[in-house]
């Protein structure tokens, strides 16, 4: 199974970095991982709504050009589903099971993500209704697919 991040904004934190790379390095014995970066916009600090609008359209637009009609998408939202690892785990097997080959997540900038890419998503995922930095997000959503494949495969890491 091929599985893209698709995400807004590059990681500046070499600890990020280094977290990424080895849930990357872990995850190639599973499925062909990408991720993919896309600019994001400055935002202001106490930018208004709309400005916070027009700054997830232009994000929006950047993400849409990668996002693949074959593709199964999950949009990363506050207000997405919440499930367990458990439940995640199943989730990726069934889409498998199903012959989906790409799942692409997408994770919004800092201020989210546009209306346009939640609404032609096939399901919305949310880890928390706290707010977390994109960039750790990342880190998040990626030990969680290594998470995920663990449990399909039956192997020790799971607790």
């Amino acid at each position: 199974m091929k599985i893209t991040v698709l995400t807004v904004g590059k990681i500046k934190e070499k600890y990020f970095t280094d977290a990424v790379q080895e849930y990357s390095k872990r995850l190639g014995r599973y499925c062909k991982l990408e991720i993919i970066e896309t600019a994001d916009e400055k935002t202001p600090d106490g930018a208004s709504e709309r400005e916070s609008c027009l700054i997830r359209i232009k994000e929006g637009e950047r993400l849409k050009k990668y996002i693949k009609n074959d593709a199964y998408v999950i949009a990363l939202a506050v207000n997405g589903k919440q499930i367990s690892s458990e439940g995640f785990a199943e989730k990726i097997n069934k889409l498998g099971i199903n012959r989906t080959s790409h799942i692409i997540f997408i994770i919004g900038g800092s201020t989210g993500l546009d209306s346009s890419i939640l609404e032609t998503a096939d399901e919305k995922l949310s880890f928390s209704i706290m707010t977390f930095p994109h960039q750790m997000m990342r880190v998040i959503l990626l030990e969680q697919i290594y998470r995920a494949y663990r449990i399909i495969n039956g192997e020790p890491y799971h607790k």
